[in-house]
């Protein structure tokens, strides 16, 4: 495995294989690795003739109430794991290079109306430096495909509104998320959790299972939502939103839609927790 932070190295390696007619895959990460992050890499070498992956901690989607420092920092083990993993170019740059005039002098996207809300509402900001560094990224690598976890419901619609609003020639691939034994999703976000806390986690996934059963049975979303948020509030949670959306656009539900997703986002001690289901309505 290549690792280099250079942006010029990347797009050597990666002219070389478009030369030879070969496809590129590139999963982009924030390091911190865990299994999830690989099965995209295991996905990736499915799909395509080579594997890029990158590691950046993103400034630019964190505020100014956010813990950018105390973000876990992991490279030596994250390399062991993708190296192991088949991953043949890993890009690890700095800000500085990312971002050479500073945050504030830095062009940015904002994908509007979707980037607001849920998430967007509670982080303020944080989807416009995910879409702007996606961007950027995707830029440098240019793959064919790139591939982001499901747990990232909200974050995976945006990018994917992003590429086709902006015309880009790339096919964003969502991969299903990947629990632990509990039904928790995985996320790097997990290790600032108590052993307590662990064990209280997986109720965030009981929680929009009830919904998706209440809702199935023909109970009044509105209820099933209430009842789901005490459940939550008992096993310790402070919850921040419970939604059921369309799944294809991840706007407000309306009669005729039938593929919805409930998702929802709950605190748990120092850790922020998110996570999705989606499922079919039947029209009666």
């Amino acid at each position: 495995m290549i690792t280099t932070s250079a942006i010029s190295t990347i797009r050597e390696h990666v002219k070389t294989w478009r030369s030879k007619g070969e496809t590129v895959a590139f999963v982009p990460t924030m390091g911190n690795l865990h299994q999830g992050h690989i099965t995209l890499v295991n996905e990736a070498k499915k799909r395509a003739d080579h594997v890029v992956v990158s590691i950046f901690v993103n400034p630019m989607q964190f505020s100014a109430n956010e813990d950018l420092e105390g973000y876990p920092r992991t490279l030596a083990q994250d390399s062991e794991k993708l190296m192991l993993a088949g991953t043949e170019l890993l890009f690890t740059p700095t800000p500085e290079i990312i971002y050479p005039k500073g945050l504030a002098q830095q062009t940015y996207i904002e994908v509007p109306e979707i980037g607001d809300e849920l998430c967007g509402a509670s982080r303020p900001g944080h989807f416009r430096g995910v879409a702007t560094i996606v961007a950027k990224l995707f830029n440098i690598v240019q793959p064919d495909i790139a591939l982001f976890g499901r747990k990232d419901f909200q974050q995976l619609m945006i990018i994917k509104t992003m590429v086709e609003d902006l015309s880009m020639p790339i096919d964003v691939i969502g991969v299903e998320t990947i629990r632990e034994q509990s039904g928790l999703a995985m996320s790097s976000r997990n290790g600032y959790l108590t052993i307590e806390e662990k064990h209280s986690a997986a109720t965030l996934k009981q929680a929009l299972d009830s919904i998706v059963n209440a809702i199935q049975r023909g109970e009044a979303t509105q209820q099933a939502i209430t009842t789901a948020k005490k459940l939550l509030i008992t096993a310790g949670f402070t919850p921040d939103y419970l939604e059921v959306r369309n799944a294809n656009t991840l706007r407000q539900v309306t009669a005729a839609d039938s593929e919805l997703v409930v998702i929802g986002a709950a605190y748990l001690g120092k850790a922020r927790l998110i996570d999705n289901v989606s499922f079919s309505r039947h029209s009666s």
